[in-house]
Protein backbone atom coordinates (compact mmCIF):
# COMPACT_ATOMS: atom_id res chain seq x y z
CA UNK A 1 0.00 0.00 0.00
CA UNK A 2 1.02 3.63 -0.42
CA UNK A 3 2.30 5.48 2.64
CA UNK A 4 4.10 8.77 3.27
CA UNK A 5 7.58 8.35 4.71
CA UNK A 6 10.22 10.83 5.89
CA UNK A 7 13.38 9.73 4.11
CA UNK A 8 15.65 12.68 4.98
CA UNK A 9 15.69 15.03 8.01
CA UNK A 10 16.03 18.78 7.54
CA UNK A 11 14.22 21.94 6.40
CA UNK A 12 11.21 21.00 4.30
CA UNK A 13 11.19 22.27 0.71
CA UNK A 14 14.44 24.18 1.07
CA UNK A 15 15.90 24.54 -2.46
CA UNK A 16 19.39 25.13 -1.06
CA UNK A 17 19.31 21.76 0.74
CA UNK A 18 17.54 19.50 -1.80
CA UNK A 19 18.07 16.27 0.12
CA UNK A 20 16.86 17.66 3.47
CA UNK A 21 13.36 17.13 4.84
CA UNK A 22 12.34 14.88 1.98
CA UNK A 23 8.95 13.21 1.96
CA UNK A 24 8.18 10.31 -0.33
CA UNK A 25 5.18 8.11 -1.04
CA UNK A 26 6.41 4.53 -0.88
CA UNK A 27 4.93 1.03 -0.81
CA UNK A 28 4.89 -0.63 2.60
CA UNK A 29 3.22 -3.88 3.74
CA UNK A 30 -0.33 -3.75 5.02
CA UNK A 31 -0.52 -4.98 8.61
CA UNK A 32 -2.82 -7.98 8.81
CA UNK A 33 -5.48 -7.51 11.50
CA UNK A 34 -5.26 -9.66 14.60
CA UNK A 35 -8.29 -11.09 16.40
CA UNK A 36 -9.05 -7.81 18.20
CA UNK A 37 -8.05 -5.49 15.35
CA UNK A 38 -9.91 -3.32 12.84
CA UNK A 39 -8.60 -2.69 9.32
CA UNK A 40 -9.52 0.76 8.01
CA UNK A 41 -9.42 2.13 4.49
CA UNK A 42 -8.23 5.68 5.11
CA UNK A 43 -10.32 8.48 3.67
CA UNK A 44 -8.51 11.52 5.05
CA UNK A 45 -5.44 12.25 7.12
CA UNK A 46 -4.94 15.88 8.08
CA UNK A 47 -1.51 17.41 8.53
CA UNK A 48 -0.74 18.15 12.18
CA UNK A 49 1.54 20.99 13.25
CA UNK A 50 3.81 18.33 14.72
CA UNK A 51 4.39 16.64 11.35
CA UNK A 52 6.82 19.26 10.00
CA UNK A 53 8.64 19.20 13.35
CA UNK A 54 9.16 15.47 12.91
CA UNK A 55 10.34 15.85 9.32
CA UNK A 56 12.62 18.82 9.98
CA UNK A 57 13.96 18.10 13.46
CA UNK A 58 13.08 14.45 14.25
CA UNK A 59 12.44 15.53 17.82
CA UNK A 60 11.72 11.96 18.95
CA UNK A 61 14.94 10.58 17.46
CA UNK A 62 13.23 7.97 15.28
CA UNK A 63 15.21 5.96 12.76
CA UNK A 64 14.78 7.18 9.18
CA UNK A 65 12.69 6.35 7.20
CA UNK A 66 9.54 6.68 9.29
CA UNK A 67 5.90 7.32 8.54
CA UNK A 68 3.80 10.40 9.22
CA UNK A 69 0.19 11.14 10.05
CA UNK A 70 -2.18 10.45 12.93
CA UNK A 71 -5.34 12.52 12.33
CA UNK A 72 -7.32 9.90 10.45
CA UNK A 73 -10.81 9.02 9.26
CA UNK A 74 -11.91 6.12 7.09
CA UNK A 75 -14.17 3.15 6.50
CA UNK A 76 -13.87 -0.29 8.10
CA UNK A 77 -13.01 -3.01 5.58
CA UNK A 78 -12.17 -5.91 7.91
CA UNK A 79 -12.71 -6.84 11.54
CA UNK A 80 -10.96 -9.39 13.71
CA UNK A 81 -12.95 -12.31 15.09
CA UNK A 82 -12.82 -10.94 18.65
CA UNK A 83 -13.27 -7.25 17.78
CA UNK A 84 -16.89 -7.26 18.91
CA UNK A 85 -17.04 -5.10 22.06
CA UNK A 86 -17.91 -1.85 20.26
CA UNK A 87 -20.21 -3.52 17.74
CA UNK A 88 -18.17 -2.08 14.87
CA UNK A 89 -18.83 -3.55 11.44
CA UNK A 90 -17.56 -3.43 7.87
CA UNK A 91 -18.67 -0.23 6.17
CA UNK A 92 -18.79 1.87 9.34
CA UNK A 93 -17.32 5.37 9.03
CA UNK A 94 -14.75 5.79 11.79
CA UNK A 95 -11.94 7.85 13.29
CA UNK A 96 -9.90 7.35 16.41
CA UNK A 97 -6.83 7.48 18.59
CA UNK A 98 -3.56 6.71 16.81
CA UNK A 99 -2.17 5.26 20.06
CA UNK A 100 -3.22 2.10 21.88
CA UNK A 101 -2.73 2.40 25.62
CA UNK A 102 -1.63 -0.93 27.03
CA UNK A 103 -3.75 -0.84 30.19
CA UNK A 104 -1.18 -2.83 32.17
CA UNK A 105 1.78 -0.52 32.86
CA UNK A 106 2.04 1.57 36.03
CA UNK A 107 0.90 4.77 34.32
CA UNK A 108 -2.16 3.26 32.64
CA UNK A 109 -3.25 1.79 35.95
CA UNK A 110 -2.49 5.06 37.76
CA UNK A 111 -4.84 7.13 35.60
CA UNK A 112 -2.00 8.55 33.48
CA UNK A 113 -2.43 6.94 30.08
CA UNK A 114 -0.50 9.78 28.42
CA UNK A 115 2.69 8.27 29.89
CA UNK A 116 1.94 4.67 28.81
CA UNK A 117 5.33 3.08 28.21
CA UNK A 118 4.00 0.83 25.42
CA UNK A 119 1.80 3.29 23.50
CA UNK A 120 4.27 3.93 20.66
CA UNK A 121 4.28 0.24 19.81
CA UNK A 122 0.87 0.68 18.16
CA UNK A 123 1.66 3.84 16.19
CA UNK A 124 1.22 3.45 12.42
CA UNK A 125 1.55 6.10 9.71
CA UNK A 126 -1.90 7.56 9.09
CA UNK A 127 -0.90 9.08 5.75
CA UNK A 128 -1.50 5.69 4.17
CA UNK A 129 -4.12 3.89 2.15
CA UNK A 130 -4.87 1.49 5.03
CA UNK A 131 -4.22 1.28 8.76
CA UNK A 132 -4.87 -1.50 11.25
CA UNK A 133 -5.87 -0.42 14.74
CA UNK A 134 -6.93 -2.26 17.87
CA UNK A 135 -10.67 -2.09 18.45
CA UNK A 136 -10.11 0.15 21.50
CA UNK A 137 -8.66 2.87 19.27
CA UNK A 138 -11.61 3.07 16.88
CA UNK A 139 -14.76 5.20 17.19
CA UNK A 140 -17.78 5.18 14.89
CA UNK A 141 -18.53 8.68 13.61
CA UNK A 142 -21.96 10.23 14.19
CA UNK A 143 -24.18 10.25 11.09
CA UNK A 144 -24.00 14.04 10.75
CA UNK A 145 -20.19 14.19 10.75
CA UNK A 146 -18.46 13.83 7.38
CA UNK A 147 -15.23 11.89 6.85
CA UNK A 148 -13.49 15.22 6.22
CA UNK A 149 -14.64 16.46 9.62
CA UNK A 150 -14.03 13.05 11.18
CA UNK A 151 -10.27 13.19 10.65
CA UNK A 152 -10.33 16.12 13.07
CA UNK A 153 -11.48 13.92 15.96
CA UNK A 154 -7.90 13.68 17.24
CA UNK A 155 -7.31 17.48 17.21
CA UNK A 156 -10.70 17.95 18.91
CA UNK A 157 -9.57 15.47 21.58
CA UNK A 158 -6.50 17.68 22.16
CA UNK A 159 -8.72 20.73 22.62
CA UNK A 160 -10.89 18.77 25.06
CA UNK A 161 -7.76 17.85 27.03
CA UNK A 162 -6.68 21.50 27.16
CA UNK A 163 -10.05 22.58 28.54
CA UNK A 164 -9.97 19.65 30.98
CA UNK A 165 -6.58 20.63 32.35
CA UNK A 166 -7.34 24.35 32.47
CA UNK A 167 -10.50 23.53 34.45
CA UNK A 168 -12.13 26.92 33.80
CA UNK A 169 -14.59 28.33 36.25
CA UNK A 170 -17.80 29.56 34.67
CA UNK A 171 -17.16 33.11 33.46
CA UNK A 172 -13.37 32.80 33.29
CA UNK A 173 -11.27 35.15 31.17
CA UNK A 174 -9.16 33.17 28.67
CA UNK A 175 -6.27 34.13 26.40
CA UNK A 176 -5.05 31.75 23.69
CA UNK A 177 -1.71 32.34 22.01
CA UNK A 178 -1.62 30.88 18.51
CA UNK A 179 -4.45 30.72 15.99
CA UNK A 180 -3.58 27.38 14.43
CA UNK A 181 -6.01 24.44 14.53
CA UNK A 182 -5.53 23.64 18.22
CA UNK A 183 -5.84 27.27 19.22
CA UNK A 184 -9.03 27.71 17.19
CA UNK A 185 -10.53 24.44 18.44
CA UNK A 186 -9.62 25.32 22.03
CA UNK A 187 -11.27 28.70 21.55
CA UNK A 188 -14.51 26.95 20.65
CA UNK A 189 -14.10 24.59 23.60
CA UNK A 190 -13.65 27.40 26.11
CA UNK A 191 -16.67 29.16 24.65
CA UNK A 192 -18.75 26.01 25.24
CA UNK A 193 -17.32 25.83 28.78
CA UNK A 194 -18.67 29.27 29.66
CA UNK A 195 -15.71 31.63 29.28
CA UNK A 196 -16.82 35.25 29.59
CA UNK A 197 -13.94 36.75 27.62
CA UNK A 198 -11.69 35.04 25.06
CA UNK A 199 -8.75 36.75 23.40
CA UNK A 200 -6.65 35.24 20.64
CA UNK A 201 -3.02 36.34 20.16
CA UNK A 202 -1.96 35.68 16.57
CA UNK A 203 0.23 37.48 13.97
CA UNK A 204 -1.59 36.21 10.84
CA UNK A 205 -4.53 38.47 10.02
CA UNK A 206 -6.62 35.73 8.39
CA UNK A 207 -6.45 33.62 11.50
CA UNK A 208 -7.40 36.56 13.70
CA UNK A 209 -10.47 37.14 11.53
CA UNK A 210 -11.34 33.44 11.68
CA UNK A 211 -11.00 33.53 15.47
CA UNK A 212 -13.52 36.36 15.63
CA UNK A 213 -15.85 34.37 13.38
CA UNK A 214 -15.54 31.38 15.74
CA UNK A 215 -16.29 33.36 18.88
CA UNK A 216 -13.25 35.33 20.06
CA UNK A 217 -14.24 38.54 21.84
CA UNK A 218 -10.96 40.25 20.93
CA UNK A 219 -7.71 39.59 19.10
CA UNK A 220 -4.16 40.85 19.54
CA UNK A 221 -1.57 41.13 16.80
CA UNK A 222 1.79 40.55 18.54
CA UNK A 223 3.62 42.10 15.60
CA UNK A 224 1.92 45.48 15.96
CA UNK A 225 2.50 46.35 19.61
CA UNK A 226 3.12 45.30 23.19
CA UNK A 227 1.14 42.14 23.97
CA UNK A 228 1.25 42.69 27.74
CA UNK A 229 -0.11 46.23 27.50
CA UNK A 230 -2.88 45.16 25.13
CA UNK A 231 -3.85 42.19 27.30
CA UNK A 232 -3.94 44.21 30.51
CA UNK A 233 -6.00 46.92 28.81
CA UNK A 234 -8.54 44.34 27.65
CA UNK A 235 -8.85 42.91 31.17
CA UNK A 236 -8.87 46.15 33.16
CA UNK A 237 -5.36 45.51 34.41
CA UNK A 238 -6.17 42.09 35.87
CA UNK A 239 -4.85 39.68 33.26
CA UNK A 240 -6.44 36.40 32.20
CA UNK A 241 -7.57 33.63 34.55
CA UNK A 242 -6.39 31.07 31.98
CA UNK A 243 -3.65 31.51 29.39
CA UNK A 244 -2.92 28.76 26.87
CA UNK A 245 -0.02 28.66 24.43
CA UNK A 246 -0.90 26.77 21.28
CA UNK A 247 1.74 28.50 19.15
CA UNK A 248 4.96 26.74 20.14
CA UNK A 249 6.68 30.09 19.60
CA UNK A 250 9.78 30.55 21.74
CA UNK A 251 9.31 34.32 21.35
CA UNK A 252 5.81 34.19 22.77
CA UNK A 253 6.46 31.77 25.63
CA UNK A 254 8.18 34.22 27.97
CA UNK A 255 5.49 36.90 27.67
CA UNK A 256 2.62 34.72 28.82
CA UNK A 257 3.29 34.67 32.59
CA UNK A 258 2.97 38.48 32.50
CA UNK A 259 -0.60 38.39 31.18
CA UNK A 260 -1.80 35.61 33.51
CA UNK A 261 -3.94 36.90 36.39
CA UNK A 262 -3.07 36.47 40.06
CA UNK A 263 -3.74 32.83 40.95
CA UNK A 264 -4.26 32.02 37.29
CA UNK A 265 -3.40 28.95 35.22
CA UNK A 266 -0.85 28.95 32.39
CA UNK A 267 -0.72 25.98 30.01
CA UNK A 268 2.06 25.43 27.51
CA UNK A 269 0.16 23.16 25.12
CA UNK A 270 2.37 23.10 22.03
CA UNK A 271 5.51 21.42 20.73
CA UNK A 272 8.76 23.28 21.40
CA UNK A 273 12.35 22.72 20.26
CA UNK A 274 14.05 20.10 22.45
CA UNK A 275 16.81 22.55 23.37
CA UNK A 276 14.53 25.47 24.33
CA UNK A 277 14.77 26.62 27.95
CA UNK A 278 12.80 29.58 29.28
CA UNK A 279 13.94 31.75 32.21
CA UNK A 280 11.20 32.10 34.83
CA UNK A 281 11.23 34.46 37.81
CA UNK A 282 9.92 32.11 40.49
CA UNK A 283 9.54 34.87 43.07
CA UNK A 284 7.40 36.98 40.75
CA UNK A 285 5.27 34.33 39.12
CA UNK A 286 5.08 31.33 41.44
CA UNK A 287 5.45 33.02 44.84
CA UNK A 288 3.81 36.42 44.51
CA UNK A 289 1.33 35.60 41.69
CA UNK A 290 0.74 31.95 42.70
CA UNK A 291 0.49 30.86 39.09
CA UNK A 292 -0.18 27.25 38.19
CA UNK A 293 2.15 26.55 35.27
CA UNK A 294 1.74 23.26 33.46
CA UNK A 295 1.44 21.68 30.02
CA UNK A 296 -0.23 18.96 28.00
CA UNK A 297 1.28 16.07 26.08
CA UNK A 298 -1.24 13.72 24.46
CA UNK A 299 -4.91 13.21 25.15
CA UNK A 300 -5.95 10.35 27.42
CA UNK A 301 -9.60 9.78 28.34
CA UNK A 302 -10.89 12.48 25.97
CA UNK A 303 -11.89 10.61 22.80
CA UNK A 304 -15.39 9.53 23.93
CA UNK A 305 -16.24 13.13 24.85
CA UNK A 306 -14.55 14.51 21.73
CA UNK A 307 -16.81 12.19 19.72
CA UNK A 308 -19.86 13.57 21.52
CA UNK A 309 -18.74 17.14 20.88
CA UNK A 310 -17.33 17.04 17.34
CA UNK A 311 -20.71 17.71 15.78
CA UNK A 312 -20.98 20.91 17.83
CA UNK A 313 -17.70 22.34 16.51
CA UNK A 314 -17.65 24.65 13.52
CA UNK A 315 -15.25 22.84 11.20
CA UNK A 316 -16.12 24.12 7.73
CA UNK A 317 -13.02 26.33 7.56
CA UNK A 318 -10.82 23.39 8.58
CA UNK A 319 -11.81 21.11 5.71
CA UNK A 320 -11.57 23.30 2.60
CA UNK A 321 -8.02 22.47 1.48
CA UNK A 322 -7.55 18.88 0.27
CA UNK A 323 -4.70 17.23 -1.64
CA UNK A 324 -4.28 13.71 -2.98
CA UNK A 325 -1.88 11.41 -1.13
CA UNK A 326 0.53 11.42 -4.08
CA UNK A 327 0.76 15.22 -3.83
CA UNK A 328 2.03 15.21 -0.25
CA UNK A 329 4.94 17.59 -0.89
CA UNK A 330 2.58 20.22 -2.31
CA UNK A 331 0.27 19.65 0.66
CA UNK A 332 3.08 20.26 3.15
CA UNK A 333 4.16 23.36 1.24
CA UNK A 334 0.61 24.67 1.53
CA UNK A 335 0.51 23.79 5.23
CA UNK A 336 3.74 25.66 5.91
CA UNK A 337 2.37 28.70 4.09
CA UNK A 338 -0.24 29.12 6.82
CA UNK A 339 -3.13 30.19 4.57
CA UNK A 340 -5.46 27.41 5.70
CA UNK A 341 -6.03 26.30 9.31
CA UNK A 342 -5.86 22.69 8.12
CA UNK A 343 -4.60 20.85 5.05
CA UNK A 344 -6.07 17.38 4.43
CA UNK A 345 -4.69 14.46 2.42
CA UNK A 346 -7.24 12.28 0.63
CA UNK A 347 -5.72 8.82 0.88
CA UNK A 348 -8.22 6.94 -1.29
CA UNK A 349 -9.91 8.78 -4.16
CA UNK A 350 -13.07 6.68 -4.02
CA UNK A 351 -13.77 7.90 -0.46
CA UNK A 352 -13.43 11.60 -1.33
CA UNK A 353 -16.32 13.77 -0.11
CA UNK A 354 -18.10 10.84 1.56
Amino acid sequence: MKSVQVIKIGPLHNPSVPEAGRLKVVDIPVKAPGPEDIKIKVAYCSICGSDPHLAQDNIFGWDVPFGLGHEVSGVIVETGSKAVKKKLKIGDRVAGNFLKFCGTCYYCQNGQQQFCIHADESNQPGMSEFITWHESQVYKLPDGVSLKEGCLLEPVSVAVRIVDKAAPRFGARVAICGGGPIGLLSLQGFRMAGASQITLIEPIEGRRRLAEKLGADSVIDPASGDVSQAALKLTGGLGYDIVVDCSGSVKAAGILPEITALGGTLLYSAMYPNSFEMPLNLSKYCYKKELTITGTYISPYTFPRALQLIGKYRLEDFTQCVYRLDDVEDAFRQHLGGKYPKVLLCCNDDLKDK
